[in-house]
């Protein structure tokens, strides 16, 4: 068996459910693709640079054992496909809670939660600064919720049910990842603390990629509601 297209194989199935339903009626996800792909695309290119800094800092690196050898500014063609992949597949769900269910409001107990949320996030993380990617995921995170909290978005409670459920795909092909390994992790840079074969870190990776994704998503979607409204 050819493991090369293992990482690849990975980013497909991720992709595959999202397309198959994106013309789904009650949905029609098809329809938002229009701020989705701008949303994907700011975020991966910051995420590309931090990923490319850490890569080049040896706090993480890749299996060349289970991608196909071909690299894109010194990250492999997956990880570069990474960036697009899972957050299409992210804001597939996003769309869906958005649409479905969850109303657009958030009372103060909510609002109070994120604060909570935000500030045990945030010391986690500073605890020990020497611990690059533990102090980067955790206070990204933090700083991220704390400041569209203030900017006072509606979307937050939506976010967090989608974050939820997408935790559940998320533990399947990162454990994939983290499992063989595809994905290596060095000790000296996280907490070693891990879900299964997951680092702690993940999580809060994960959180503030698929956060920042959907307020590009909603940035977009506004700019083009007031578009309309103003003629």
């Amino acid at each position: 068996m050819n493991l090369h297209f293992t990482y690849l194989l990975l980013n497909g199935i991720t992709l595959l459910f999202p397309l198959l339903f994106s013309f789904e009626k009650r949905v029609q996800y098809v329809k938002h693709w229009k701020f989705v792909i701008p949303a994907i695309t700011v975020t991966a290119a910051i995420f590309l640079v931090w990923d490319y800094w850490f890569t080049r800092q040896g706090i993480w690196s890749f299996n060349h054992q289970y991608t196909l050898g071909l690299n894109v500014v010194n990250l492999p063609l997956e990880e570069v496909m990474f960036f697009f992949f899972i957050p299409f597949a992210c804001m597939f769900i996003y769309v869906i809670v958005r649409e479905l269910l969850v109303k657009p409001r958030e009372p103060a107990e909510f609002r109070l939660f994120i604060l909570v949320f935000s500030i045990v996030l945030f010391i986690i993380g500073s605890r020990d600064l020497s611990r690059t990617y533990t102090a980067a995921a955790f206070i990204g995170f933090s700083f991220m919720l704390l400041l569209l909290s203030i900017l006072k978005v509606k979307f937050l409670q939506t976010f967090f049910l989608a974050y939820l459920i997408q935790l559940i795909p998320f533990f399947i092909i990162n454990g994939v990842l983290t499992s063989l390994p595809v994905v290596m992790y060095n000790s000296r840079f996280n907490s070693g603390i891990r879900a299964y074969t997951i680092p702690l870190e993940d999580f809060a990776y994960t959180g503030l990629l698929m956060l920042l994704n959907v307020a590009c998503y909603e940035w977009f979607r506004s700019r083009s509601e007031h578009a309309l409204r103003t003629g």
